[in-house]
């Protein structure tokens, strides 16, 4: 059986532990920071803590207990935090990591709590690792462009279509969609386009570029 004393220590590195990955979220603005990852780890904690003492309480002769019953909710539980994380940005997805790393953390947590320090300190500091340096390997090397959404409000004219089109391939990787509404009456556009954009070139230019086209009178990029 776990003693008091040992409860109140796994709680605590728990909840270092936690704060650690806490802060590199909430270093990257995302909605699940340093309060949610430390009241997350410390709950799982406790939660494993209490499923073995439980167990141990409870268990009579011949009947075997189960010290992880408890501590298996915690892990398909931890789904709808993991889901509140994940955002909607226009054609983007935020939070899929954050999500994970909750998940994970949750286990960390149990670890913690069945008396694991080690192990639970080397997958966070893993953890750590995976967030922080993978993440810039990942911005320099792999994800060398980023899709935006543009949505451009013009008069009509001829050759506007044309000079909008040339503009966004000349700064873009590709073009995903390209679509154009025309109201007949006022012979206004709207014309919505997705395009994967490379990182280092200056969106800034892209949007004074689109902004000097003839009759373009509404311009927004997300």
């Amino acid at each position: 059986m776990i003693s008091e004393w040992q409860i109140i220590l796994r709680v605590l590195v728990g909840a270092v532990l936690g704060a650690a990955v806490g802060i590199e979220r909430e270093r990257h603005d995302q909605p699940a920071g340093l309060r949610t990852h430390m009241i997350l780890v410390i709950g799982a904690t406790l939660a494993m803590v209490l499923s073995v003492n439980v167990g141990y309480l409870y268990a009579r002769p011949g009947t075997p207990s189960d010290p992880a019953r408890l501590a298996a909710q915690v892990i398909s539980g931890i789904g709808f935090l993991g889901a509140g994380a994940i955002l909607r940005y226009g054609y983007t997805v935020k939070g899929l990591t954050t999500a994970t790393s909750l998940w994970t953390m949750a286990i960390v947590g149990m670890t913690v709590g069945a008396g694991y320090y080690l192990i639970g300190v080397i997958t966070t500091i893993l953890m750590l690792v995976v967030l922080s340096l993978l993440n810039v390997i990942e911005n320099r090397f792999v994800r060398t462009s980023v899709a935006r959404f543009i949505q451009i409000e013009a008069d009509y004219h001829k050759g506007v279509v044309k000079s909008i089109r040339k503009t966004v391939q000349k700064f873009s990787d590709s073009l995903a969609s390209f679509t154009i509404q025309k109201n007949i009456k006022n012979k206004r556009l709207r014309i919505q386009i997705v395009a994967r954009i490379s990182r280092d070139q200056a969106l800034e230019e892209l949007i004074e570029l689109l902004s000097d086209i003839e009759g373009v009178r509404n311009l927004k990029v997300e």
